[in-house]
């Protein structure tokens, strides 16, 4: 399947929350297939299903070597120990500014057969299964700045050649 268009900051399916999946057949096959193949590029450690403009709860991760992906992920479990390293979004190119997250995260869903999973992960996949996450409920890592910090980074965004130009890009 090929490497399907990210969405970017400003399309309206970044901001609705996805809907949980209830059929599990040939689309959702293809669409998992879709998510694993935009994430395995370099640079890429996640990739959410509104993110290619499917408003479905969906998620693909790649980090450290590992590849998979979750459906109905739900964040059942977050460290008290807290993260605060600089975070990117394919949907807000170019730029990265400090956020805050748990150090340590798990995340229980299903796979293609309907069947439980859970994943958990420190560092970076911490980071990616909460980033993650967060898109299935419409959020982008910009929300989760301090104020003074996400004004910054919108007016950044507002300036990008990518800002309301192009609504997605490879």
């Amino acid at each position: 399947m090929p490497v399907r268009p990210i969405r970017l900051f400003g399309d309206p399916v970044l901001r609705s929350p996805a809907s949980p999946v209830t059929r599990f057949g040939d689309d959702l096959r293809a669409l998992v297939r879709d998510l694993l193949d935009s994430v395995d590029l370099p640079g890429r450690a996640g990739v959410a299903a509104p993110q290619i403009g499917v408003g479905l709860r969906v998620f693909s991760y790649n980090v450290d070597g590992e590849l998979g992906y979750v459906i109905n992920p739900e964040l059942v479990e977050l460290s008290e120990e807290i993260q605060d390293d600089h975070e990117g979004c394919l949907s807000v190119p170019d730029l990265w500014f400090p956020t805050r997250r748990a150090a340590r995260a798990v995340v229980r869903g299903v796979d293609l057969r309907n069947e439980p999973v859970t994943v958990s992960g420190e560092g970076l996949l911490a980071r990616c299964l909460q980033h993650e996450t967060d898109h299935l409920d419409g959020l982008l890592y910009l929300d989760r700045l301090d104020q003074e910090t996400r004004k910054a980074a919108l007016r950044q965004a507002r300036r990008s050649d990518w800002f309301l130009g192009s609504t997605s890009r490879p």
